[in-house]
């Protein structure tokens, strides 16, 4: 069993350093707001595994909070986002 925990915290280590390089790299700010959406879904995934892997439930209001805090978080972002301007090349 600590074999399957195991492989799980490998695939949220990689999913992480692949979300990190996307909000560094986006090439808007939307990429970015997603990439740091995601980084917290990361973190709740990390702590129920970790919940899971040490059988002690006092880190569920954590998880709960986390959520709580990144839905919101999403839907204000996302609510009050200025659109990115782009450059457009005049005609010569």
């Amino acid at each position: 069993m600590t074999t399957v925990f195991v492989i799980c915290a490998v695939a949220l280590v990689l999913a992480a350093a692949i979300t990190s390089f996307r909000l560094v790299r986006g090439p808007n700010s939307l990429d970015r707001l997603v990439a740091v959406d995601m980084l917290v879904a990361l973190s709740v995934c990390g702590l129920a595994v970790w919940t899971a892997f040490t059988r002690d439930t006092t880190l569920i209001s954590a998880i709960v909070a986390l959520t709580l805090l990144g839905f919101i978080g999403s839907i204000a972002i996302t609510r009050y986002r200025v659109p990115d301007t782009t450059v457009e090349e005049e005609p010569t």
